[in-house]
């Protein structure tokens, strides 16, 4: 029997609903907002929009416009703002007890073991879990200390074009210089390598051979400039790079040359995560099993803030005190992890997110056969990017910012990408239903081409 409501039943709508944005309401909030909040906002700056509730796949703002989200809070919400099952568990777990440190209670005990249950090859049932801070960046400080720790070594490898977090020890592994200008220096024996993207041949196996073997020689040449890595930090499909899809043979690679060395192949799964492609995780695609993966993002259910690691239990070698955080104990968020994924269980949404993205792919195959300007279309799931470019090849973010604003005023939130901010990504909640997406499609569709129409003319 399935838990909660079916997924038709967890929306405002099937179809935007929207007036004038940003209405009145919205700019009096954000009039407010830019008086007194921080600059580093950036969000409203792209989509001006006040939010005040959201359903599913259906976000309402202040003035009672109703859009579409292919967002989902940067893929926090893969089963949906305020699904009724994740809200129920979680709002009785804070009228129980809701900061816990890290003591046992049943919310943290029953996530570990689901967890241990689906994670990736052969860490499934042989893997141990700790939870730090309450964010993405939180875990992959976590994955730095244990590799450091289990292989007494102080390099770390990531790639280009990756995204880990912007604290100190993930900034280093972050590749975006405009995360890092005016906060240098930062972990000095951090380095990065390529990562097969489209303009490297991915999908080709000269590109994959040529990247691993730029991972080997950090490791192996006698002469490489660095010390040899404590370990390998990947994402298994590269997001704020540009939803990039690596090569078959790549991850496997990757595992192949840790082994050789020594190293843990650490691979970030915050934003690819508990269901986002398809599997549980996008690790699954590949058939390699890493040592560790670093979650965050979806694993609070309905946005709520928890961050961890799972790691095979050989490297289980911390003492009392190895890695903490204050926020470690957030039992109200680890109820809503395991609500989600009981409810992904529940409602078979890992072959409905297979067969959903499989159709937003096809249908911007279709506008690419007449819109030169998109190049590429990729992803697994309900993880998809659309690469554009200009009429010189080279890559065009102002049309992706045309493309986006005109989402936003026909009522469908979407958001870019990319090494060069070129890349459409497409991340809605796993409980986007087939109306929802063909809706989301034709608005998205027809802003493809009066976009790049306009921006030929």
């Amino acid at each position: 029997m399935a838990v909660g409501p079916s997924i038709d039943d967890l929306h405002f709508a099937t179809e935007p609903s929207v007036d004038e944005v940003p209405g009145p309401n919205s700019r009096t909030l954000l009039k407010r907002q830019r008086e007194i909040d921080s600059n580093a906002v950036a969000y409203p700056r792209r989509v001006p929009v006040a939010l005040e509730e959201a359903r599913g796949a259906t976000i309402r703002d202040v003035d009672g416009n109703t859009f579409l989200d292919f967002f989902a809070g940067i893929g926090v919400l893969n089963v949906g703002h305020s699904n009724p099952y994740v809200l129920e568990g979680t709002q009785e777990q804070l009228e129980s007890i809701a900061h816990t440190i890290d003591f046992p209670t049943e919310a943290r005990v029953d996530l570990i073991e689901k967890l241990r249950t689906i994670a990736p090859g052969g860490l499934a049932g042989s893997s141990n879990v700790v939870f730090g801070g309450p964010s993405g960046s939180d875990a992959i400080e976590g994955s730095i200390k244990l590799a450091k720790h289990n292989t007494g070594r102080h390099g770390i490898l990531g790639f280009e074009g990756a995204y880990h977090g912007t604290t100190a020890g993930a900034l280093s592994l972050t590749a975006g210089k405009k995360y890092k200008e005016g906060y240098g220096p930062l972990l000095a024996d951090a380095v990065h390598v390529p990562y097969p993207t489209r303009d490297a041949g991915a999908g080709g196996r000269e590109a994959c051979e040529r990247c691993l073997d730029a991972v080997k020689r950090k490791f192996e040449a006698p002469y490489g400039g660095h010390e040899t890595p404590a370990g390998i930090w990947v994402e298994p499909i590269q997001g704020e790079g540009g939803v990039v899809v690596p090569p078959e043979g790549f991850l496997q690679g990757l595992r192949d040359i840790a082994d050789d060395n020594d190293a843990m192949l650490i691979v970030d799964e915050i934003q690819t995560g508990l269901g986002r492609t398809g599997e549980w995780f996008a690790t699954d695609h590949f058939d390699v099993t890493p040592d560790a993966i670093t979650m965050a993002k979806a694993l609070g259910g309905t946005g709520l803030p928890i961050g961890a690691m799972l790691y095979h239990e050989d490297f289980d070698t911390w003492g009392p005190g190895g890695h903490v955080g204050t926020f470690r104990g957030n039992a109200p968020a680890m109820v809503g992890g395991l609500r989600a994924i009981e409810y992904i269980e529940s409602h078979d949404l890992l072959s409905h997110a297979t067969a959903l993205g499989q159709y937003l792919r096809d249908r911007l195959d279709e506008v690419a056969e007449t819109t030169p300007e998109l190049v590429d279309v990729r992803g697994k799931g309900l993880f998809v990017g659309a690469e554009f470019v200009d009429a010189d090849g080279d890559p065009d973010a102002d049309l992706v910012e045309a493309i986006q604003t005109r989402c936003y005023e026909n009522g469908l939130l979407v958001w870019n990408a990319g090494r060069h901010g070129n890349v459409l990504r497409l991340i809605p909640p796993l409980v986007l239903t087939r109306d929802q997406a063909e809706v989301g499609m034709d608005i998205l569709c027809n802003a493809i081409r009066a976009s790049a129409t306009e921006g030929t003319n």
